[in-house]
Parts: structure tokens; sequence; C-alpha cells
């Protein structure tokens, strides 16, 4: 959208001065953009907005605190709390903004007449702006539909139309920002005759607070990524940040485990997101543009999310994401989808950790963790009287008629800096009974099927001759169908049972991905040994003392208390991979003659060779046969590091 697109209304006013009439939607980003450029172009003397004088000394004290979002807020006469935020994507905020910062009077010119504030504004989407300009904008809205008035909103434009008359004097210019709504009624009422309606010219008791992080996502009129995406841009270029040494997990090494001083960088990984987002969202200058805006908040949130869980976001699934939030947008009259609808279509194309790394970034402002000036609040939608419907992934998340997001449970963090480096003990580490208890299910089934496969192999088929044996061969009888025979199947019984499974998700060769080599031994007599490589667990640190890691591969023996560490065993040492060597292991240890090999590729000849000369047999189920969501959460491992920290791994493991 050029600069020169803006809708402009210019009145004479009264006085002899020129009042500028800038027409705007609430806590909209285009239109707050639209403010700036008319700022830069009408060159005002003074700036004017739809606020009372009677917030004056609050919101002016929360626009100096800015980009940090406060909350103002009061009681009605009737004893109804009204809350109002001050956000840097808000457009009588900017005017406030940009006046403060040129030293220009402020005019608050909007009477306080004791109601709380309703923006129930029936407009098109206000993306469009950014596609048509601010000026085909409003020239459609005015030109299309009328907007009643209620009393409430004709004493307001009174009292607009009042102050404006006597603030343009001759010579002076004022840049009124005014709500679109309103646009026409000030106009004609500014001329005269003027009377200040009745309205409260006091008012007792207007708080200002600090509005807490974590409120932010729910409450918000827009989503907070995009607002700090705007007020970075606002300040100027922005440097494009290195993303590569970026990470939302928690790293640890020895040092830290040893001094109790941690440095976790997820907010700094959060806030590179931002600064990476807005250096991407045009050349300086230019209008914010949201649906790009969300492309990168996508791109972002997935890159963490393999950073994370080791799962990557396939470019079928972002396609996938988009069309079907623009699909739901169109259905509900919008061109651009909401935080709830993000959320929830990131669940739908993903699974409920993408969904999390979608609303934990859309949700940060990298300017709003703390405050020592204010008390902090958090509010929610229903304070605000906004609605709120539930869904579900994994915790709730409200949706309000103005499409945000409720998160009344969010994972435990730390309680203050260092806090989950206590519970480090080397001498000490263990597995997550429940996960053990999921591993073995997997190895059961899986003997199962490797049962089933040789069945299979050993079946044979032959006309019926009186016996149906194990039922019809539809496949058999199909192919001989010109000879009119049925045939039948019969299932052989193979000699031998199925022992040790091997499971290989990664192969990684040179351990480059899965570092951390490990032999576990059964902890009773219905639990397996088990060696296994996986991610290094100081890379992911999600409690004191509780690790994440993503298997690349794992061995299960049965009966339990006889594996050495694999790793370290030079029966072995020909092998050529990981993957080689747990399957070597497996053969080795199996006391059945056959051995599942469950794995992307085919194990090499000379492993079925090495099987052979131990009586043994190699069953291969190709890993792809599998169900991806079962095999993504068979995947991770948590280890603990002592074994009292079972009793509070389950509200720190997701």
């Amino acid at each position: 959208m050029r600069s020169d697109e803006l809708y402009l209304a210019r009145w004479e006013a009264p006085g002899g001065g020129e009042v500028v009439a800038v027409p705007v939607l609430h806590g909209r980003v285009e239109f707050a953009g639209a403010v700036a450029r008319a700022f830069r172009r009408v060159r005002p003397t003074a700036v004017a907005v739809e606020l009372p004088p009677t917030l004056r000394a609050a919101v002016l004290r929360a626009v100096d605190r800015l980009p940090r979002v406060s909350v103002v807020t009061y009681e009605t006469a009737d004893g109804e709390a009204v809350y109002w935020l001050v956000e840097p994507a808000d457009p009588f905020v900017e005017a406030l903004r940009l006046g403060r910062e040129a030293e220009l009077p402020l005019l608050f010119v909007d009477a306080d007449i004791d109601q709380p504030p309703e923006h129930d504004e029936p407009f098109p989407d206000p993306y469009t702006v950014a596609r048509i300009g601010h000026r085909a904008y409003v020239e459609a809205c005015l030109r299309e539909r009328a907007y009643p008035a209620t009393q409430a909103d004709l004493r307001r434009e009174r009292a607009m139309a009042a102050g404006l008359a006597g603030a343009a004097g001759p010579g002076e210019r004022v840049l009124f920002v005014c709500g679109l709504a309103h646009l026409e009624r000030v106009g004609r009422m500014l001329p005269g005759p003027h009377a200040q309606p009745l309205a409260r010219i006091r008012r007792e008791g207007v708080r200002l607070f600090h509005l807490a992080s974590a409120s932010l996502p729910e409450v918000s009129s827009e989503i907070p990524f995009v607002q700090a995406v705007y007020e970075m841009r606002r300040a100027g270029p922005v440097a494009e940040p290195d993303l590569d040494g970026s990470t939302v997990r928690k790293r640890v090494g020895a040092l830290e485990i040893l001094t109790g001083q941690a440095r976790w960088d997820e907010k700094k990984a959060l806030d590179d997101a931002v600064a990476w987002a807005a250096a991407r969202n045009g050349p300086p200058g230019a209008p914010l543009d949201r649906q790009r805006c969300l492309y990168h908040l996508v791109r972002l949130a997935g890159r963490h999310y393999r950073q994370e869980t080791g799962e990557a976001l396939e470019p079928w699934q972002v396609r996938t994401l988009f069309r079907y939030l623009r699909n739901w947008a169109l259905l509900e009259g919008r061109l651009l989808p909401d935080l709830y609808q993000l959320v929830e279509g990131a669940r739908s194309v993903a699974d409920d950790n993408f969904a999390f790394a979608v609303l934990r970034l859309a949700g940060h402002m990298p300017w709003q963790a703390g405050a020592d000036d204010l008390a902090a609040v958090e509010l929610s939608a229903e304070e605000l009287r906004m609605g709120s419907r539930r869904i579900r992934i994994r915790r709730r998340l409200g949706r309000t008629k103005r499409r945000v997001l409720k998160v009344p449970r969010r994972r435990k963090g730390e309680k203050h800096p260092g806090e989950w480096l206590d519970g480090f003990d080397p001498q000490a580490v263990c597995s997550y009974p429940p996960e053990d208890e999921v591993i073995e299910a997997f190895g059961r089934w899986l003997q199962q099927k490797a049962g089933r496969v040789l069945s299979e192999e050993a079946a044979r088929s032959e006309p019926f001759r009186g016996s149906m044996l194990d039922g019809i061969d539809m496949r058999e009888t199909l192919r001989h169908l010109p000879e009119g025979e049925i045939y039948v199947k019969e299932f052989r019984k193979v000699p031998g049972g199925v022992g040790s499974v091997v499971v290989i998700f990664d192969e990684d060769p040179g351990l480059e991905r899965h570092p951390f080599t490990m032999t576990w031994l059964g902890e009773h007599q219905q639990e397996s040994d088990m060696a296994f490589y996986a991610t290094a667990p100081l890379d992911n640190v999600v409690g004191p003392g509780i690790c994440r890691c993503e298997y690349g591969g794992f061995l299960l023996s049965y009966p339990p208390l006889r594996m050495a560490d694999v790793w370290t065993d030079p029966d072995y040492a020909w092998t050529r991979t990981p993957a080689e060597r747990l399957l070597a292991a497996g053969i080795d240890y199996s006391e059945d003659r056959f051995v599942v090999y469950c794995a992307p590729r085919p194990p090499r000849a000379f492993l079925k060779q090495y099987a052979g000369w131990l009586d043994r047999r190699i069953v291969y189920i190709p890993l792809g046969t599998l169900s991806p969501q079962r095999l993504k959460r068979l995947r991770v491992v948590h280890i603990l590091w002592g074994k009292d920290k079972r009793d509070i791994a389950a509200d720190y493991i997701w």
C-alpha cells in the first residue's frame, strides 16, 4: 500500500484552524500504520484522540511505558470494572505516542458517560487495508453501509465536536484520530453550535497495571507476535539475527550442573524469531503485512517444534495448514485467521506439540516479561466481556468472540533461574516407568506381528477337497477362476519363537544427531534389558533433573539381567553403524530363533549371514508400515537423574 493512499477528512474549525480526521478501527495494526503515515504527512500542531479526559493521566503514563502493554482500569457507577489495554498496535495509542515524541499538545476529546466502551464494529477484515489501501477501504465502508447511532454515541460525538472546535485556532492543524463509525456525524456537528453534553469531568479510582505476559494471547486485540513485529519495525531497520545458534531447548553442561548456574536460552530464541520476522516483513518504512507475519510465525514455530521434538514440519503440512486456515477464515467473513484458528489448525495438520509451539511464539512480546514500576495483573476473556469457547489440545485453549485464546494450564516452569539444575545426580540415572511400559508393550506387539508374518510365509494353499482348513484363499481362488476351483489356505506354525526386538528410527551412522548411548538392565522379571542411542539429554532439560530425548534406535532383549554394555563390547567392533551394533547384539542375546528388525531399510546381507551362523533368522518389518503417530510417541524418552525424580516427573513430562 502506498503512503499516499490515505483517507483524510479535512474540516474547517469555527476557530479558524483545520481539523484533519483519520478514520480507524480500534486495536488494528493496519490502522496504527495509517495513523503513523498520516502524522508524517499532515505535520499537525496538536493531536486529538477519541478518549475521555478523565483517563488522561493514566493513559499517558501507560504510553510512556510502551512497548510494554499496560491496563487502565476503573469502575462505573454500577460497580462494573472496565479495562482498557494500552497496546503498541492500537491506532489511538500510536497517535498519542507520536504526539508525545514530537512534544505536541494532546487532546482527549471524548465524553466519559460512565458506560463500558463497546467496539462491536461490523466492518470488513482490516487486512483489506493492506491490499486496497486505507482510502479505498474507508470509502467503501462509508458508501456501502450506514452506521446508526445510539443516544450514548450522539452524546460522545457532540463532546468530540465541541472539543475540536475549541482546540483548532487560527493557523493550527489538529490531527484527529476517530472511529470510522463516528466520522461523518462528528464532521457534520463540527461547524456548531456547540455545547458540552453532560458527562463526568473527574473520575476517582483510575488505576494502571502491567499486563502479565501469560494473559497476552487471550486478551490482546492483535496477535502479540504481530504487535511485536510492528513495534520492532516502528523503531527503524531491524538487523536479521542468525537463527543457527538460537534454540528453545534448555541446554546445560557439566559446569552449569556443578555451579548451579543455568543459561537458559528460550527467551532469546523467541526474541530472535520476532526480530527475524520483523527483518523479513518488507523494506523499512513499508506498511506491515499481517499475512506475511503469520507465514513467518508458522515457519519459525516449525523450527522450534523440530528443536524440541526432532520432528520436521513438512512443506505439504504448511500448504495444507494455510489452505485450511484460508477456507475457515472465509467462512467467518474474514481474510486471515485469528489466533484460535491458527492454533487449532496447527494441531490438526501436525500434533499438540506443534500447536504449543505456535501458541508460545504467537503470544510472545520481548518486552513484556517482568515489570518493576507497576503491579502485574492477569486478565481473562470473561473479565473483558468477550465470551469464550474451549478446545482441547493437551491443555484447554479458550476461544472468544474476538477469536483469542484462554490457556488456564501451562507447562510447569522454573520458580527461579537454575532451579532445574538442583536435581542432577549423575550417579543415579534411570528411566520413567510409564514410558518403559509403553516400550515393552510395543516390543511384545512387534513379536506377535513377526509371528504372523512368519505364519503367512509358511502358509500353503490347495484346492478344496472336503476340508476348509483355515479359510478360503481369495487370491488363489481368483487366480484359478477359469478352472472353477476353490482354494483354501492352511497356516502352519513356524518352529521357534520370536526373541529380541530391534527398532531403528534413524540410522545416524556417526552418532552426530544421537550421541547418547546407554545399556539399561531390567529392574524386574517382567522387563527386558535395553540398549539404545538417543539425543543428548542435557540438550533438552524439561524439569529438575529431568531431560527429554529422542531415540535413534533401541534393542529389547528378554530375559533381563544378562546384557553387557553393548556400546563397549569388542565382539561387535566389526559393525559399521549403531543400528548394526544393536542388531548384532540382538542376534547374540536372543534365546529364540527369530529376531525382529524394524527399520527404514533392511539389514545388509552380512548381518543375515551372521544370524545364520548362530542359528538365528532376522524378520524384517519396514518402519514405514507402522503408524507414524504411534512411532512419534514411542520415540520420546525421558532420562531421570535419580529415582526420586519419578515422583515429580509427571508434572514436567509432556
